[in-house]
C-alpha cells in the first residue's frame, strides 16, 4: 500500500504539468484540440520504444487483436473522453481552477465502485468529500474573476473527463489478463484511442491550421512527463491495489496533490498570485483529507 501511495503522489506531481502547460499554450494562442491530440500522438512512439526495448510490444498487440472491441471502446473513453474535455476546459479558467475542479474524479471513482461488483466505501467517500471541501476553499478566493457561464462550461467538461478517466481505466484493468503489464496497458490504450485523436487532428488542421513550434514543444513535454511518466506511475499504483476497492479509492484520492503542485507551478511559471488566507486553509484541508483517507 505504501508503494502505491508513493506512486500516486508522484503521478500527481507530473500530472500538474498538464494543467500548467495547457493553460500556457492557451494563453499563447494555441488551439486546445491540438494540445489534446499532440499529447497522445507523441506518447505513442515513446511508449512503443520503451516496449520494444523490453520486447513486450508483440504481447499487447496480440491481446488487442484477440479482443479489439473493449480495447477500442474503453481506450477512447479513458483517454479520449477524458483528455479532450479536460484540455478544452483550460480555455475557460486558470490552471488552478481546472486542476481544483478536476478533483471531482476522486468522488467519481468512489461512486463507480458498484459498477465493478463492490460496495461504495462510505468512509472513503466521506474523506474524499472532505478533500473536495478543501478544493472549494481554494477556488473561493478566485470566483469573483469568473463569469458564471464560463465556470459552468468548464465544470461540465471536467465532470465528463472526471467520470471517463476512472471508468476507462477500471474497465481496461478488468479486460486485461494478468500477464499484461502497466506499460503494455497504457501503450495499448494509447494505440486504440488513436482513431479518435486522428479525427481530432484532422478537424484541428482544417479549423486552425498547423500548430506553432512552441505548442508542439510544450505538447511534447506534456506527453513525456504527464502522458508517459505520470500515467505509468498512476496506472501502476491502481494496478497494485485493484483487488481492494477501499485502497483503490485511497490511491485515486492522492491525485488531489495535483492542486497543490499546480498552485506552486502557477506561481513560479505563470505569475499567479499567492493564495489568500482562505486558500491556505483550503490547502491544509486538502492535505489533511489525504492523510485521513490514507489512515482510514
Amino acid at each position: 500500500m505504501k508503494k502505491s501511495l508513493l506512486y500516486g503522489l508522484s503521478a500527481s506531481m507530473f500530472f500538474a504539468l498538464t494543467f500548467i502547460l495547457n493553460r500556457s499554450m492557451n494563453l499563447g494562442g494555441g488551439y486546445w484540440l491540438w494540445s489534446a491530440s499532440l499529447r497522445y500522438l507523441f506518447m505513442l512512439p515513446i511508449l512503443w520504444l520503451l516496449l520494444w526495448r523490453q520486447k513486450g510490444d508483440q504481447v499487447i498487440l496480440k491481446e488487442i487483436r484477440r479482443n479489439p472491441v473493449p480495447w477500442l471502446v474503453w481506450s477512447t473513453v479513458g483517454f479520449g473522453f477524458f483528455y479532450a474535455p479536460l484540455t478544452m476546459a483550460s480555455c475557460f479558467g486558470e490552471s488552478w481552477f481546472v486542476a481544483a475542479t478536476w478533483q471531482l474524479t476522486i468522488v467519481a471513482g468512489v461512486l463507480l465502485t458498484p459498477l465493478f461488483g463492490g460496495k461504495i466505501p462510505v468512509k472513503n467517500l466521506l474523506f474524499s468529500s472532505f478533500i473536495l471541501f478543501g478544493i472549494f476553499l481554494l477556488q473561493l478566493q478566485n470566483t469573483e474573476g469568473f463569469q458564471l457561464g464560463s465556470s459552468l462550461k468548464a465544470l461540465l467538461l471536467i465532470v465528463i473527463a472526471g467520470i471517463s478517466y476512472p471508468l476507462g481505466n477500471r474497465k481496461m484493468m478488468l479486460h486485461c489478463p494478468d500477464n499484461i503489464t502497466t506499460i503494455q496497458r497504457v501503450f495499448g490504450m494509447t494505440l486504440c484511442s488513436l482513431p479518435f485523436w486522428l479525427l481530432c487532428s484532422i478537424y484541428a488542421l482544417f479549423k486552425q491550421g498547423l500548430p506553432s513550434q512552441g505548442q508542439v514543444l510544450q505538447s511534447g513535454s506534456v506527453a513525456l512527463f504527464s502522458g508517459v511518466i505520470a500515467t505509468l506511475l498512476f496506472f501502476e499504483a491502481t494496478n497494485l491495489v485493484k483487488e481492494n476497492p477501499k485502497q483503490l479509492a485511497i490511491v485515486e484520492a492522492t491525485q488531489a496533490g495535483e492542486v497543490l503542485f499546480t498552485l506552486l507551478g502557477g506561481i513560479l511559471f505563470l505569475q499567479d498570485s499567492l493564495p489568500s488566507p482562505v486558500g491556505i486553509a483550503g490547502i491544509i484541508v486538502v492535505v489533511l483529507g489525504m492523510i485521513l483517507n490514507s489512515l482510514s
